[in-house]
């Protein structure tokens, strides 16, 4: 009898673990489905042109693709707009590079601020973030990153949108370059969580509490902005641009998110070292600081998306038909899931059947997220620590 009720047990597990699987590909099918894309617009159809302050961070960006994201951004149909960069007290030749671009540029445009050194209370982003819009005077506010390209309709584009549409902020995905094997094998993985988490349906809709912003691309009007506290808002927060998303749509304020890659794109991380060390130090933020929902959701994730494979093989190594079936057809259902995603952010399909592979890499960064946070040896990235125990402490929960 225990025998049977432990079959009945497996069975009924990998019943579930394929039903879930079923249930994943619908909602992302469905998500994807709602998903629009923001086309170039290349009408000038504005009465008045608000003058647009961009505010670019930029930490130890030499060896990236600085000069071609800031020349990018002055190359744009749309005239009326500012570029401040705040270069972040980067240690390489990240300020040579600004001076050389500043040079070249004969009118006032665009503007190098030298950051200081952040208070305690400050993380870095932030408070480059901060110091860059203490210097603005634009109507709008578009925050965005030293390794983004634009499209020369960006700026015509989102103002056009925006004004429009009567937006308060507005928040764009880019399109993702992936070069290496882990970047396309890891990266679809996180946007699929993303999609699970923060459809943009439900993040658009005023009336559902799901709340997005990504960091590459996000403008604010800056009553708006000012009217929720600024960056100093957000000022130990290492997800900013998802706090910032949260404090505008808690706030009733109109916010806006698209999927845009016609007009912007970016490599976000390059390899697998920068995997690991950006994603270490977003995930447990990502999980709100939460032991409990770190560790469950690990675990979740090792037990419906890890090991359905492994159980697989197992089950038909030693003759269960049953188990075997459905076991197997939670790893073809993942790998479907994947398809969706792959297709959608143009990645090689064949990646999607190493996706338990991609599952596990996310698991333990998360774990390693949650171990450095809370052992207070903190996270790094481009050499700069966080979270570490005699800085800036997380709300842990």
């Amino acid at each position: 009898m225990p025998e049977l009720s432990f079959t009945v047990f497996l069975n009924t597990l990998a019943a579930s673990i394929a039903a879930l699987w079923l249930t994943g590909f619908v909602w992302t099918w469905y998500c994807l489905r709602n998903q629009l894309s923001l086309k170039p617009d290349k009408n000038d159809n504005l009465e008045n042109e608000p003058f647009i302050s961009i505010l670019v961070p930029a930490r130890n960006e030499a060896d990236r693709i600085l000069e071609k994201s800031i020349g990018s951004m002055l190359e744009q149909t749309y005239k009326n707009f500012e570029i401040i960069v705040l270069n972040d007290r980067s240690t390489d030749n990240t300020k040579e590079i600004l001076k050389r671009l500043k040079f070249q540029i004969p009118d006032s445009k665009f503007q190098i601020v030298d950051g200081i050194e952040p208070h305690k209370t400050w993380l870095g982003k932030p408070h480059a973030l901060h110091q860059a819009f203490q210097k603005s005077s634009g109507e709008w506010i578009l925050s965005t990153d030293a390794d983004i390209v634009f499209a020369p309709e960006t700026l015509q584009t989102v103002v056009n949108y925006a004004e429009t549409n009567r937006l308060d902020a507005l928040t764009l995905i880019p399109k993702y370059i992936y070069a290496s094997f882990w970047e396309k094998l890891f990266m679809p993985v996180f946007g699929w969580f993303c999609v699970l988490a923060m459809p943009l349906h439900r993040v658009n809709n005023p009336n559902r509490k799901e709340f997005l912003g990504i960091g590459n691309f996000f403008m604010f009007r800056r009553e708006v902005l000012e009217k929720i506290g600024g960056f100093e808002s957000v000022k130990s927060e290492v997800g900013e641009d998802l706090k910032l998303a949260e404090i505008l749509k808690k706030s009733g304020f109109k916010l806006r998110i698209d999927y845009a890659p016609d007009l912007l794109e970016t490599r976000m991380y390059s390899g697998f070292r920068e995997i690991w060390e950006g994603f270490t130090k977003n995930l447990f933020a990502g999980m709100k600081f939460s032991p409990v929902k770190s560790v469950f959701g690990a675990i979740s994730i090792l037990l419906f998306g890890v090991l359905p494979v492994f159980f697989a093989f197992l089950a038909f190594a030693f003759g269960q038909t049953f188990l075997f079936i459905a076991f197997f057809t939670a790893y073809i259902l993942q790998v479907f899931v994947l398809v969706l995603i792959n297709r959608e952010w143009q990645v090689n399909l064949l990646y999607a059947f190493l996706t338990p592979i991609g599952l596990a890499l996310f698991a333990a960064i998360l774990m390693n997220s949650m171990v450095k946070v809370l052992s207070g040896e903190g996270v790094t990235w481009k050499g700069r620590a966080i979270y570490e125990k005699d800085g800036v402490r997380p709300p842990l929960k």
